[in-house]
């Protein structure tokens, strides 16, 4: 496994595509075998400078685990990451 974070979504797109192994994204691009946002951006309780591949999935729900569920969601139909969360 490979682990790709803050780079250009064209080069996770480009790693991903070239290895047999997957490639895991933390803003990395959408098309990544995976992606890893913690906990704490998922739920938009980042302290500090909020980095561009974050997004607060707790803003658009009325619970916690709502929150992981459309995370989960946007993951599985490659809507997260958007374009406004990549290099």
């Amino acid at each position: 496994m490979i682990l790709l974070e803050c780079v250009p979504a064209s080069l996770g797109k480009a790693v991903t595509a070239e290895l047999d192994v997957p490639v895991i994204g933390i803003g990395a691009g959408p098309d990544t075998d995976g992606q890893i946002l913690v906990m704490h951006d998922v739920l938009g309780v980042t302290h500090g400078r909020t980095p561009r591949f974050v997004k607060n999935f707790m803003a658009e729900a009325d619970s916690i685990q709502a929150a992981f569920q459309h995370y989960h969601e946007a993951v599985k139909t490659r809507g997260f990451p958007a374009q406004e969360h990549c290099f």
